[in-house]
């Protein structure tokens, strides 16, 4: 029987890796014996040094390069984002086989909240650059503004999810940030047993069974912030898992070639090479990912590039010739499309989770515990509730009433979060969730199955201007499906409607419109900024 040698990292996250690579090729090739070399790194070897300050790159992946060079094992496996995009471009073969959410999650200790209302410096563990810049800004405005001002400082951490963990657990920091996959990857069963050799030859057998226990023992307690793919980007590649073989190794080339997802491939092909353009190395400070929503894939760039030179770019928008002097923005004159009533009556939410679908919902008495000062119930609707917000301008409009948000649909609409939510790590299932938002919309959500609950209507201004304004235009820019629903009748019949994903997008082509789709309402803003000439339409 032939037998094909795999080779990665001996961590207990790598080793999961590993197997999914076995379990894949085990499948694909049955006849196939296929053994497991664990191997150091030296990325794992300089534990208490910052990787970023240290000359050189590929510190998790480089010893593995040489041994699969050197015909010690066939293929080799790695977290992707640990390559540098010069030995991704190389002469090796590579196979995409795996990629899992591509976010970043803060985690923290349960006495954060505390900690703000003393004023008290948040010191968070990272040893990334791209987190420190990005992260610890967005933190500032998304924590629960219980203190004037919110301190916080990052400080230096090294080591596996586990060893990091337990370091947070032991006080040294108040948070890290993590990779969501390794910590999903982690947080799965896994009970396959494991065949490994040590390069010394040593056969060791074991199974990786408890790391889903010792896990979600270490994250007890603790809070949990997913943090946006737009204002926190992942590193290029973020939660992929890659396959190499030497180019002279013929019969592992015909494995991977079985194993390779020719579409992640693609995805993490375009994110390696777009990076190329800002950086290479540990001491990056933007991220590369790849949106992937029903309505396209759109890949996003954004933060300080080598020079530090701070950038946003969205690649693959939609291509079209409008006239900037018959373009009708909804976005510039959105206090003037309605006005708001807010129920008076009593709203209970019987759900542990709560979408919260728009920013004005989070304004209402039931939720602002600013208003409910000289009452005897302070409480509000959202009291011990999981919050999840619609965006990011929702979040703060939350985390400035004090509430915890724990994660946002990045404005992309609330089913692009969906999978996410249910993934090990937080594990909320759609009918654990209520959606708070106006009355029509909740009515909407109904019929889509979603429990859903109102605390606001919306009535109409009937706004001459926009109006007219909306009548003279060759396209219309709509941010929600409630301002079509009550001004779109003024729109020429050969009017281009355009729009951003999500809800606004399915309701628009519901009602026979078939618009222009954007992912986000910033990405038609950043287009519109660099396609067209800008101008007032009120």
């Amino acid at each position: 029987m032939q037998t094909i040698r795999l080779i990665g990292r001996s961590s207990r996250l790598s080793l999961l890796q590993i197997d999914i690579i076995k379990q894949k090729i085990k499948s694909a090739f049955p006849q196939l014996n296929v053994e497991v070399i664990a191997h150091s790194s030296r990325g794992d070897a300089l534990q208490e040094i910052p990787l970023h300050t240290v000359e050189g790159s590929d510190f998790f992946t480089q010893d593995i390069f040489d041994a699969l060079a050197n015909g010690e094992a066939d293929i080799a496996v790695h977290s992707l984002k640990d390559m540098s995009s010069e030995h991704f471009f190389g002469k090796n073969v590579f196979a995409v086989v795996d990629r899992d959410d591509t976010r970043d999650v803060a985690i923290f200790n349960n006495s954060i909240e505390q900690k703000i209302k003393n004023g008290d410096t948040i010191i968070i563990g990272t040893c990334s650059p791209r987190r420190e810049e990005m992260a610890t800004v967005f933190l500032k405005k998304a924590l629960p503004q219980l203190h004037r001002e919110i301190k916080i400082e990052t400080k230096h951490i090294r080591g596996n999810v586990e060893t990091r963990l337990r370091k947070l657990n032991s006080g040294e920091y108040d948070a890290t940030i993590l990779a969501t996959a390794g910590l999903n990857r982690l947080l799965r069963p896994h009970l396959n047993p494991l065949q490994r050799r040590g390069l010394s030859g040593t056969l060791i057998k074991e199974t990786v069974p408890g790391d889903s226990d010792i896990i979600k023992k270490l994250l007890a307690d603790k809070k949990l912030m997913l943090l946006p793919l737009i204002e926190c980007v992942p590193a290029p590649c973020q939660g992929a898992i890659v396959a190499e073989v030497h180019p002279s190794n013929a019969n592992a080339i015909e494995v991977l070639k079985k194993i390779n997802d020719e579409e992640l491939f693609a995805d993490c092909y375009a994110e390696k090479k777009e990076a190329v353009k800002y950086g290479a190395g540990c001491i990056q400070k933007f991220g590369v990912t790849t949106f992937d929503t029903k309505n396209g894939k759109y890949l996003y760039a954004a933060g300080k590039d080598a020079e530090g030179t701070e950038f946003v770019k969205w690649s693959h928008l939609p291509v079209i010739n409008i006239n900037s002097d018959k373009l009708f923005t909804s976005t510039e004159v959105m206090k003037d499309f309605f006005e708001y009533k807010w129920d008076e009556g009593e709203i209970k939410i019987d759900n542990p989770v709560v979408f919260v679908a728009n920013y004005k919902a989070v304004q209402g008495p039931h939720l602002n515990p600013l208003q409910r000062r000289g009452l005897s119930d302070t409480s509000t609707i959202l009291n011990r509730k999981i919050i999840l917000a619609s965006g990011t301008k929702t979040w703060f409009e939350l985390a400035k009433q004090g509430y915890w948000v724990s994660a946002s649909a990045d404005a992309l609409g609330f089913e692009f979060l969906l999978p996410s939510l249910q993934m090990p790590l937080f594990n909320i299932q759609p009918e654990n969730i209520s959606v708070l938002t106006h009355e029509a919309a909740a009515d909407r959500w109904r019929k889509k199955g979603y429990d859903a609950v109102s605390n606001y209507k919306l009535l109409t201004i009937n706004n001459e201007a926009i109006q007219l304004a909306i009548a003279a235009a060759d396209s219309i820019f709509w941010s929600s499906f409630s301002q079509y629903e009550f001004y779109g009748k003024y729109a020429s019949p050969d009017a281009k409607h355009l729009c951003a994903g999500g809800e606004t997008a399915e309701l628009l082509k519901e009602a026979g419109i078939m618009p222009v789709i954007f992912p986000t309402i910033k990405s038609f803003q950043q287009w519109r900024n660099s396609s067209i000439r800008s101008h007032s339409v009120a």
